[in-house]
């Protein structure tokens, strides 16, 4: 009797002390969203996005904003952003599903799959020594821009449309520091793995993720490059802020070959599903949530997913140019060790639109805040979005 008694008074104990840490979190997501509607009035935003995700539910969410200046449309779950940079871990992914098929080695030369890379001036050695790793670690020594010029002209393509408009820049590319030594971003680096996935393929990079990716998850709203007419309602304009002008960006712009760097097209419903991947979940309320490490093995083994959260090199700086918020980068994605030991995340900006996303597999629980409206800070000023950015994480 008195075993039971005392059982009972532990269970009391422990669910008084869930209720109250459950209390906190959930007054901590209220401050948040609080602050994020102030600063993006503050700022001007137009249209942003916020979800926190823990143990496959969505712990907290909240919209900002209109779909276009001027007009009375909200955004919601179902907006599809643009992601930007954030379409280069689903290009890692791909490479690392062709590495556990055998296609490939994280080691191989780059030019055992794409020897046009030869043409590029190397002081440094050979371009047979630069591996497909590297550049999966923005470690090869190519630049960081996709064009090496741009002047803004209204004439000039987004991106370059033809493989064979990077290949004609080959002979007028140098590497620029020696391989493998240091982190420097590098967007044309993406491209070429991109490139390689096609190779060794058979098919266009979009279909491969597609099949391969996106359908396996269930990401059926999720696309590349120009929207489809069904899902052009749910597509947002974007915008530049600056000295404090708006100007509005391409609406719906093709970033052409440069697809696997930064093509994605993506509403929150479907990127919830990408994050519960990451995390390891099995999903929403309706599954349970409970912890599945083996359901999404038919995308990739998670060990293998794992090996590209292991540190590379180390870095200061994240995708999206901001510095405090990491201290390496594995494969493809960032890691910021001060916040955990495997805090991971990936940025992306492009065309007026900024995301950031962040997990942390350990604690099951992920973050994605995005927007529509990039706001230009004045030189030596702190950006907006670094705001944003600290007050996400300190919510894990």
């Amino acid at each position: 009797m008195m075993k039971l008694v005392v059982l009972l008074m532990l269970g009391i104990l422990l669910s008084s002390t869930m209720s109250a840490q459950s209390e906190k979190q959930a007054a901590k997501y209220a401050s948040f969203i609080a602050d994020f509607q102030k600063e993006c009035r503050d700022a001007g935003i137009v249209g942003a996005s916020f979800i926190f995700l823990s143990d496959g539910r969505i712990a907290a969410e909240e919209h900002f904003g209109v779909m276009q200046a001027g007009k009375n449309e909200p955004v919601t779950r179902d907006t599809i952003y643009h992601w930007a940079s954030n379409t280069k871990p689903f290009t890692g992914i791909a490479i690392m599903q062709l590495r556990d098929r055998g296609l490939l080695k994280l080691d191989d030369p780059v030019t055992k799959y794409l020897p046009e890379l030869r043409k590029v001036h190397n002081p440094y050695g050979s371009m047979d020594e630069i591996t497909i790793r590297q550049l999966m670690t923005h470690s090869a020594g190519f630049r960081n821009p996709t064009w090496p010029w741009d002047k803004g002209e209204p004439w000039e393509p987004f991106e370059p449309t033809e493989y064979s408009q990077l290949v004609a820049m080959l002979p007028f590319t140098e590497i620029l520091f020696k391989p493998g030594s240091k982190f420097s971003y590098s967007n044309p680096g993406i491209i070429f793995l991109g490139r390689i996935i096609e190779k060794l393929s058979g098919e266009d990079y979009e279909v491969y993720v597609d099949k391969n990716i996106l359908r396996p998850l269930g990401m059926f709203h999720t696309y590349f490059d120009a929207t489809p007419p069904h899902l052009l309602k749910f597509r947002p304009h974007s915008y530049y802020i600056e000295n404090p002008k708006r100007t509005e960006a391409r609406f719906d712009a093709n970033t052409g070959i440069t697809v696997s760097n930064s093509g994605l097209n993506s509403p929150l419903s479907d990127m919830v599903k990408y994050l519960n991947f990451l995390l390891g979940v099995s999903g929403p309320p309706a599954a349970g949530g409970q912890k599945d490490l083996t359901r999404y093995d038919t995308v990739l083994k998670r060990s293998s997913l794992e090996e590209m959260w292991k540190a590379q090199l180390p870095t200061t700086v994240d995708a999206n140019g901001n510095s405090g918020f990491t201290t390496d980068i594995g494969l493809i994605f960032f890691i910021d060790r001060k916040l955990a030991p495997r805090h991971i995340g990936h940025g992306g900006d492009q065309n007026g639109f900024i995301s950031y996303l962040d997990l942390d597999p350990d604690k099951g629980e992920a973050s994605i805040i995005v927007f529509n409206t990039n706001v230009i800070a004045p030189e030596g000023k702190p950006s907006v979005y670094d705001k944003f950015r600290r007050a996400v994480t300190k919510l894990f």
